[in-house]
């Protein structure tokens, strides 16, 4: 399987196999190696049969993202990813607008057997595929064969209960995997009209294999700005998110993660959002930054979670967009410290 190299400057893709994740270059075991630099930092390789070559590549996307510099198998943890929304999209089909049990849990959000039995399909085929890992599902916590893992798979089996429940087909799946707490990997599904968003660091995002990427918005006052419902934000997150939908052109609101997939295909410019829980926004990292947005807390700080048997859903508030001028305008008009 082949891997796409991209660069900012590069007017052709490049690829290499989809082993060349690692900084060193065991050139004893090739019998002929010849390496021609390319614009954008990135080495063009030629070997003969029986080389068993890896390498590292400089490249960056748009927005900075480095490309991974280390020797993992993204394309089968996307596969298994892709396995994973597979069988949760079968689940939620079946449900989606039919008769069922809604309850209320402690903090009063509504969890359906769709839930339950969604995430339950994930978490068996990511621990066939991956018995070492750790799963942290948003309806059964944290499961680990171990006493911890360097990979942890962040699961959300419905990213919009209420849009579930009432029929409207705005929710989404949710898949990260993080290793040692950062996000590599993230997937929003949207199985009702079939469609999934792919991120992973390092390459383009895409929805259903096709490239996508955000747009330019240099001005705020142009701004499409979505947020799930106004009657979200508490005290001085509502009056922060008040001073920002003053000034975008247009407030949007019901889409849960399905905005963020929709800014990172260049529909929508902002989304602004407040107390998500980790498994409500990991996996938008790799997508939104893989499509060449910025995602951040209202501070402007990286978003990133430890997860452990001990960790808390804790809760983040959260500034996406298309275009870094927008986001730092965003940044300045929330005001928050």
């Amino acid at each position: 399987m082949l891997s796409q190299c991209s660069s900012q400057t590069a007017t052709t893709a490049r690829y290499f196999p989809s082993t060349l994740f690692s900084p060193s270059i065991p050139i004893s075991r090739a019998s002929a190696l010849n390496f021609t630099d390319t614009r954008g930092g990135c080495l063009s390789l030629s070997l003969t049969r029986g080389a068993n070559i890896s390498m590292a590549c400089n490249s960056k996307l748009s927005n900075g993202v480095e490309a991974l510099s280390w020797g993992l198998d993204v394309d089968r943890f996307a596969e298994v990813a892709n396995e994973a929304a597979d069988a949760s999209g079968v689940v939620l089909r079946k449900y989606f607008r039919s008769k069922f049990e809604i309850l209320d849990k402690e903090d009063l959000s509504p969890v359906t057997i769709a839930d339950q039995t969604a995430e339950e399909s994930m978490v068996s085929i990511i621990l066939k595929n991956f018995p070492s890992h750790a799963i942290f599902g948003e309806e059964k916590g944290w499961r680990c064969k171990e006493k911890d893992s360097e990979y942890v798979w962040v699961l959300d089996p419905i990213d919009g209960t209420k849009s579930f429940i009432t029929g409207k087909p705005v929710f989404g799946t949710l898949i990260a995997l993080l290793h040692k707490g950062k996000p590599i990997l993230g997937v929003i599904d949207q199985p009702i009209l079939r469609e999934r968003w792919i991120g992973i660091n390092g390459r383009k995002t895409t929805l259903n294999g096709e490239e996508v990427s955000t747009r330019s918005c240099a001005n705020i006052s142009q701004a499409y700005m979505y947020t799930t419902s106004p009657h979200l934000f508490k005290e001085e997150a509502k009056e922060a998110f008040v001073r920002v939908r003053n000034k975008v052109k247009v407030p949007l609101y019901g889409c849960d993660c399905y905005a963020y997939a929709l800014l990172s295909s260049g529909h929508v410019d902002l989304v602004v959002e407040s107390g998500l829980h980790p498994y409500d926004i990991l996996a938008l990292i790799p997508v939104i930054e893989g499509a060449g947005g910025v995602i951040t807390g209202w501070k402007g700080e990286e978003l990133s979670w430890e997860a452990s048997p001990n960790s808390h859903a804790t809760n983040f508030n959260v500034v996406a967009a298309g275009d870094k001028q927008i986001h730092q305008q965003a940044l300045e008009l929330l005001q928050w410290r």
